[in-house]
């Protein structure tokens, strides 16, 4: 009985393993290998595909393409669905790869179970249609093409958004995919095409949203006969330069459209037209040129839930009527110069508010002490309006604020243990900069993803940040001891903590601590303006993602270590004003957009592997002790030789939302200025004054013609100016002052008509400053120490040619004066001297008078004869 048992217990056993072992059969043949059709389409599709990143390596016909990167496919039947490739998804927040280039096949649309397709955020420059036998080009160059041979796709969503050096003017092949319901064209050049909103409505009939961000445009036709959006639910229209009439145009869309903006247009006017869109929840007209108070119609939109209206010239309050809108959920109208005084009647119905920007405003909260808001937000910005000094009580009510901005609001007073309890709550953003905030938070330990102290007066310590950190900035305070411990107590590496952390303007003293191989995110440091001694640290060359590295005006010491090399998306390198010293690094990041050693004392020649920097934009090596020639490779700085501005290739951060600021500190026009990256962008500038360098100023130099700013002063440059410093058309400033250099002053310089600021004193320029409108326009003391030069604004150079036939007519009657007194005196000694000896000497005067008498004698005979001749 009991064997019989065993035996059944064994038998269900094994009964039971093999039904699990089916099932993980039947399991594992669930995905299917994908299609041979769709893989070859795939294939092609990759053969116009430029990869410098290699982020396509897995396609390969060695391996199933629905475990390809990017391709998704049906479970069941291994057909692809769905084709993602946006640079933003596949880079996986590695900045170093580089989007893909190249061209977009339209054989994609080959794959007929394809739904989705999203090329998004590379760098693809054409559209081409192999759909048949005809390659065709949907570019400036490309005709109307014939499509009768393609298929139909099934194509739902389609985003080629961001891909900066794509351009369509040609919009035929949207027949191809009429039932596309998504369409984003978004920051693609389209206006090439002056009735391409007609185009699009024609040929995607069932088309839900539509957005067209940075598209350029300004010339589309717009009247209701050329496009029909009747069935349009969303509507993105953003930064297009359209002016005020399309608001009567959008006004004819109907009750479809739920989602409209038209912000960073040239709108200056609005009209009530637009409550046809009756059934709009979300409008943003922020970033126009509205002005007057904010109309009370807008109270009309019952559905209406975010509304933006920041960034305009609104003047006056916030109507009592939008207080109404039980729906809103986002009141944005930050950016105006709006004032006045907020009630609770403002917000009275508002009990579904999350977001409140009123921002960059003159508003002044008149509240109870003890109220309590209807609403509870998560978003509340109240940057520059009056709040202080005391934090206002009402803003403790709000438990669930992922983001605070009470910057410039002129507080001071608060209770110390109540504010940080309730701040430490706040997940996404924190900023108190710029207010009167003072004590020791030496203790605290800070964990907002965006944290700004900036401006205040907090001392003691630095506190402690959580790896949940992204961004710390607390520059202009009085903070002091070491960095260590902010950054070197997490003990391990931090893969997505800090990225930006700025400290500048602060008491912090010591060593550089040499954990930085802990933060791996950190793309900015900027530890500018405080007490730092020591060297640079070797892990900082582990910051794999570092772009901008700012250490000037501290007491760092030693050289550039060879390290940094390998922080190879370093641009902006600023190590000016410490006791750097030896010779310049040869091993610089390739990737260096602006480099300043300004102000240390480093030594010996320029290394010529700074020519090999091809990006750098910026090079300011002044106040040093350098020695030797200018390279003559400098002309292979290949950034400098256009005025024009230019896309760093692998420059990316995906927190759009908040960008630090890049900002780089130099000195054109003799004065210290500090440019945002925007602007910076635009400048080409070479500072090497202050040196010991020799020889001459190379005429390859000349060929950087997209210089704005050369400065070569103080040195002991010897030669003449080269002729072909003409060419440097974008010229803005030019010091040469303080060298050896002589000869002319070249013509071709009057030709330069950007020059605000010239430079070229105590040097040995001899001859006349060319003439023209640029060079005469500038000081004397742009002139002075040049003792042979003469012209405007100097004296001019033909009263020193009348001054010097002056001098030399009066030297020649001098001449003559000395001569005929000279001549007297001669005379007058010899004729005496002739008659004292004849007084004196007795046969001298018998032979004298003799000879007188020989000689009447002779004349009087031959007066004689002529006399009787001519009778």
């Amino acid at each position: 009985m009991v064997r019989s048992s065993s035996q059944i217990v064994l038998l269900l056993l094994w009964f039971l393993c093999g039904a699990i072992f089916c099932l993980s059969l039947s399991r594992g043949n669930s995905h299917m290998l994908c299609n041979r059709k769709d893989r070859d389409v795939l294939l092609q599709f990759k053969k116009g595909v430029v990869d410098p990143s290699g982020l396509l390596s897995s396609w390969s016909n060695r391996e199933d393409c629905c475990e390809w990167i990017g391709v998704h496919c049906h479970n069941k039947t291994g057909r692809v669905t769905k084709l993602d490739l946006s640079f933003y998804i596949i880079s996986q927040q590695n900045y170093r790869l580089q989007g893909l280039t190249g061209e977009i096949n339209l054989c994609v649309l080959q794959l007929d179970f394809l739904n989705h397709l999203d090329l998004s955020s590379n760098d693809f420059t054409i559209i081409q249609d192999s759909t048949n036998d005809r390659q065709r080009y949907y570019n400036s160059s490309f005709s109307t093409p014939h499509l009768h041979n393609a298929n139909i796709s099934s194509l739902h969503y389609l985003d080629l958004s961001s891909n900066p050096y794509l351009k369509i003017d040609n919009w035929r092949w949207l027949s191809l995919i009429p039932s596309l319901k998504y369409l984003n064209l978004s920051f693609i050049d389209l206006q090439g095409e002056t009735d391409c909103l007609h185009s699009i409505s024609t040929l995607l009939p069932s088309l839900l949203e539509l957005r067209l961000k940075w598209c350029q445009l300004n010339s589309v036709r717009l009247s209701s006969k050329y496009a029909n959006f009747t069935s349009l639910t969303v509507f993105d229209l953003f930064c297009n330069n359209f002016n005020s009439k399309v608001i009567e145009w959008v006004s004819n869309f109907g009750d479809s459209l739920s989602y409209l903006d038209l912000g960073c247009n040239l709108i200056d006017a609005i009209t009530d037209t637009l409550l046809n869109l009756q059934n709009l929840k979300y409008l943003s007209l922020s970033w126009n040129k509205l002005k007057g108070t904010i109309p009370n119609w807008l109270a009309q939109f019952k559905n209406l839930q975010e509304l933006d209206l920041s960034e305009n010239s609104f003047h006056g309050s916030i109507p009592l009527v939008l207080g109404n809108l039980s729906s809103l959920t986002q009141l944005i109208v930050g950016g105006n110069s709006l004032g006045g005084v907020l009630t609770e009647s403002n917000f009275a119905n508002l009990t579904n508010l999350k977001v409140l920007d009123i921002s960059l405003s003159a508003f002044q909260f008149n509240v109870n002490s003890d109220w309590i808001p209807p609403f509870q937000l998560e978003e509340i910005r109240l940057k520059s309006c009056i709040l202080g000094p005391k934090f206002p009580i009402w803003l403790y009510t709000q438990r669930f604020l992922q983001i605070l901005d009470i910057s410039t609001t002129r507080i001071s007073v608060f209770d110390h243990n109540q504010f940080w309890s309730f701040v430490s709550n706040i997940t996404s953003i924190l900023d108190l900069s710029n207010n009167s905030i003072t004590g020791d938070i030496s203790n605290l330990v800070l964990s907002t993803d965006s944290i700004d102290l900036t401006s205040n007066k907090f001392h003691g310590e630095l506190p402690r940040i959580t790896p949940d950190v992204g961004d710390f900035f607390a520059s202009d305070n009085s903070f002091s001891g070491s960095i260590s411990p902010l950054l070197c107590g997490t003990g391990k590496a931090i893969d997505n903590g800090l990225w930006f952390l700025d400290l500048s303007n602060n008491h912090l003293f010591g060593e550089l601590p040499d954990c930085w191989m802990n933060w791996k995110g950190l793309i900015t440091i900027n530890l500018a303006s405080n007490n730092l001694t020591g060297s640079i640290p070797p892990s900082m060359g582990k910051l794999s993602n570092l772009a901008g590295l700012y250490l000037y005006d501290n007491n760092l010491s030693g050289g550039i270590p060879l390290s940094l090399q390998q922080c190879n998306q370093l641009k902006f390198l600023n190590v000016a004003g410490n006791k750097f010293s030896g010779s310049i690094s040869s091993g610089m990041p390739q990737s260096l957009v602006a480099l300043n050693l300004r102000g240390n004392e480093f030594r010996g020649n320029i290394p010529p592997q700074i020519c090999q920097l091809s990006c750098l934009i910026i090079l300011d090596l002044a106040d040093n002790s350098l020695s030797g020639p200018i390279p003559k490779c400098l002309h292979n700085l290949t950034s400098m030789k256009s005025g024009s501005t230019f896309k760093i290739s692998g420059f990316f951060i995906p927190k759009i939302d908040n960008i630090y600021p890049y900002t780089f500190k130099f000195h054109p026009k003799g004065l210290e200025l500090e440019y945002k990256f925007d602007l910076l962008n635009l400048w080409r500038y070479i500072d090497l004054s202050k040196n010991n360098l020799t020889g001459s100023i190379q005429p390859e130099l000349m060929l950087l013609v997209g210089l704005i700013s050369l400065n070569l002063s103080q040195n002991h440059l010897r030669g003449t100016i080269p002729q072909e410093i003409g060419q440097m058309k974008n010229l803005e400033s030019l010091d040469l002052s303080m060298n050896q250099l002589f000869g002319e002053i070249p013509q071709v310089m009057a030709s330069l008509s950007f020059l605000e600021y010239l430079n070229l004193s105590f040097n040995n320029f001899i001859g006349r400053i060319p003439t023209g409108t640029q060079l005469q326009s500038f000081d004397p003391s742009s002139y002075v120490g040049n003792p042979e030069l003469c012209g405007a604004p100097l004296k001019n150079c033909a009263q020193e040619k009348k001054s010097v036939d002056i001098v030399n007519a009066k030297d020649q009657n001098e001449f003559l004066s000395c001569l005929y007194i000279g001549m007297g005196v001669g005379f007058a000694t010899g004729f005496w001297g002739v008659c004292i000896a004849l007084f004196f000497k007795r046969a001298w005067r018998h032979a004298y008078f003799k000879f007188l008498d020989e000689i009447k004698e002779q004349v009087y005979m031959k007066v004689h004869l002529i006399i009787n001749s001519i009778r």
